[in-house]
């Protein structure tokens, strides 16, 4: 399983401005190791985030995003003491989970 994702979402004046880097490798599927073979694609297709278990966001993702990806966005109604909650899947299924609070 990945390192977990550090989230952190702050509220002003009814929108939370969510900030989260997530731990990933993000192989294009392009690059040769160093006895020249290709090192297989292995990267993040789908983040999705939701406030208190409704989806407010969704984005698909390819190949072309950096190595240990910083996503942010922001989320209107949102409210000290809420809770964002940001899942992500890869190519080879691997799936990670995590919340915080908004402050």
């Amino acid at each position: 399983m990945a390192d977990p994702m550090k989230i952190r979402a702050t509220a002003k004046d009814g929108t939370a401005d969510v900030r989260v880097l997530m731990a990933h490798e993000m192989e294009t599927g392009q690059r040769k190791d160093a006895s020249g073979k290709v090192i297989p694609a292995w990267h993040i297709t789908e983040v999705t985030a939701s406030l208190n278990g409704k989806p407010v966001f969704r984005a698909h993702w390819g190949p072309a995003i950096s190595k240990n990806p910083y996503l942010q966005f922001k989320v209107k109604d949102a409210k000290p003491g809420d809770k964002i909650t940001v899942t992500w899947v890869d190519n080879r299924g691997d799936k990670r989970t995590d919340e915080a609070t908004v402050s």
